[in-house]
């Protein structure tokens, strides 16, 4: 479980970071914040979705968990998280603006990464 988790997190910062920066750019070329927030966070999912199945949650031989059937519970889970990170970010936009919403988004996604966790070990990666 350790392993795992450490693994989730290196996966899941690098994640972040990628998903961020393109939160970041994408709204600072002018896309608003929901369509901008929702291409972030496809391009930290295809790293994420990987990394946890080869990294993260790989068998006990180290063999990928990866393949059609986790991804598809990957994305009924990633579009739940991803309509509580967009309402996060438009909230924190009119309430606060755009600044707000970029040092906001990756406290949002990080309060969601204990969800992912769970999910991922006991759902998704199984």
């Amino acid at each position: 479980m350790m392993r795992q988790a450490i693994g989730f997190g290196l996966v899941g910062l690098a994640q972040l970071l990628v998903d961020w920066a393109c939160f970041v750019t994408l709204t600072s070329l002018g896309v608003a914040v929901a369509p901008a927030n929702l291409a972030a966070r496809v391009a930290g999912a295809c790293l994420g979705f990987w990394g946890n199945g080869r990294f993260s949650f790989a068998g006990p031989d180290g063999a990928p968990r990866l393949g059609g059937r986790r991804f598809a519970r990957y994305l009924l889970f990633w579009l739940a998280m991803t309509v509580l990170s967009t309402l996060a970010v438009m909230a924190l936009d009119d309430a606060r603006g755009l600044r707000a919403a970029w040092l906001g988004k990756p406290l949002a996604d990080a309060a969601l990464a204990a969800l992912g966790f769970a999910a991922s070990k006991y759902w998704i990666y199984r």
